[in-house]
């Protein structure tokens, strides 16, 4: 198939690379001239693993990049919409998904014969229908059925894992408005294994999956880190204890005793939950909810566990100073998650924040958001490091947020130096340093 996408993110940019993988022909569709020169020389724009090798396998004979929506859609059978909807505080904005279909529907005007519009972006239930269905339908000139497809395939994809998670999918959820959309989407995906579950659906129940499984996910980390904290308030009982016993669960396990499914990962304390997609998806559902007349009481409390969570941590360092002025504190990883450079909503910036309140002096380090970090928080009292060595450098506390491979040295580099040592991801022995403190212990 010949594939169009518009929007180069991190969604974007996966799906168009690993559909190229799997022999479609994929041009991808960005307004940043800079970003698409780059993917024309393999050259991603965010680092996610696996992707750059597949940019250098298939640039430019099965995958590339221009400015021009307009060439690109009326050269391809199907185009995504792969565009961000971030969340403005009462709602998503919809205005570059709304501004994609305007600009399709206006190219499929001019353009003979049967196309597929695919929502790939995260929207709330009912949008794919209700906005942007009679956006396109008006842009086109055309009512979807025999010359127009319009589907809505929701995206399953861990950052830092994006692109195994795409090519080895757990699902493929195929939300048609009709029966022909359905089985072009089937078609997009016969490359990928038979044996990965396909369901078939309508686009608004497609939309409130993606809603449902994110939502969960969030639920899980808010949950454990209520309990995590009411252990710790309690004394004597550590969460990660408490965990082991809930994952020995058949639930988890089976009755054959299988290895945990990936799902206990989030039944894990920490500093709570961050990045693109749980933050955003839950509140969008939340007010969608609201704007309906609807209370969402489960969802609402999940939100502002997570929202606390980073003065949990902030409290654990009180424990050991009452006051905070003049502290040397190191506040290691940046990312929300490792194995990314996306420091959206990451629980270091509200931890961040909190200490500068208090007079702490900060430096932070992250092997690879550095760049970012620095940008998205810019404050003179905080000093960006280069290196693991200079950020712990004279600190009286050492704050892992995120608990990067590189990190695994810490014991070895703080042998002997009382210094107090924060694991928010209980990511190490709280035996392997002179002063530690972990949530949920």
């Amino acid at each position: 198939m010949k594939i169009s996408i518009i929007g180069t993110g991190y969604v974007g940019l996966v799906t168009g690379a690993c559909l190229a993988d799997k022999g479609h022909h994929v041009i991808c569709v960005d307004l940043n001239p800079e970003r698409v020169r780059g993917l024309n020389q393999a050259q991603p724009p965010i680092h996610e693993a696996g992707l750059e090798e597949l940019l250098r396998k298939h640039v430019p004979e099965r995958l590339t990049a221009t400015s021009d929506l307009r060439a690109a859609v009326l050269d391809s059978e199907v185009t995504m919409i792969a565009v961000g909807t971030p969340f403005g505080g009462k709602e998503i904005d919809l205005s570059a998904v709304l501004g994609a279909a305007t600009q399709i529907g206006e190219t499929l005007r001019d353009k003979p014969g049967y196309h597929l519009v695919v929502v790939k972006s995260t929207v709330v239930p009912g949008t794919t229908d209700t906005m942007v269905r009679p956006a396109l339908e008006k842009a086109a000139g055309k009512s979807v059925g025999p010359a127009l497809g319009l589907g809505m395939n929701p995206e399953f994809l861990s950052e830092g894992e994006a692109v195994n998670d795409f090519l080895f999918p757990d699902r493929i959820v195929l939300g048609g408005a009709d029966e022909r959309s359905t089985q072009m989407l089937a078609e997009m995906y016969a490359p990928f294994s038979p044996e990965v579950p396909r369901l078939r659906t309508n686009p608004r129940t497609a939309e409130m999956i993606k809603y449902a499984s994110n939502s969960l996910l969030a639920a899980l980390i808010s949950f454990t880190n209520e309990l995590a904290n009411l252990g710790a308030r309690i004394g004597g009982i550590d969460t990660v204890e408490v965990m082991r016993g809930v994952h020995l669960s058949q639930y988890f396990r089976g009755r054959n005793g299988e290895g945990l499914p990936p799902i206990t990962s989030f039944l894990k304390a920490g500093a709570g939950f961050g990045g693109s997609c749980l933050p955003k998806d839950v509140s969008a559902l939340v007010a969608q909810g609201q704007s309906l007349g609807m209370a969402m009481p489960v969802l609402g409390s999940v939100l502002q566990t997570n929202h606390a969570q980073p003065d949990v941590v902030i409290g654990l360092l009180k424990k050991h100073w009452p006051r905070l002025q003049g502290r040397r504190i190191a506040i290691l990883g940046l990312a929300f998650k490792p194995g990314t450079n996306d420091i959206r909503e990451s629980p270091a910036f509200p931890i961040m924040r909190g200490l500068l309140d208090e007079g702490a002096l900060l430096k932070a380090h992250d092997p690879i958001a550095n760049r970012e970090a620095a940008e998205a928080f810019r404050d003179e009292r905080v000093a960006y490091c280069g290196s693991l060595d200079e950020a712990l450098a004279d600190a009286d506390a050492v704050v892992v947020v995120t608990p990067w491979p590189e990190f695994g040295e810490l014991p070895a580099q703080l042998a002997g130096r009382d210094v107090l040592f924060v694991d928010t991801r209980r990511a190490f022995s709280r035996h392997a340093f002179v002063r530690y403190e972990g949530i949920g212990l």
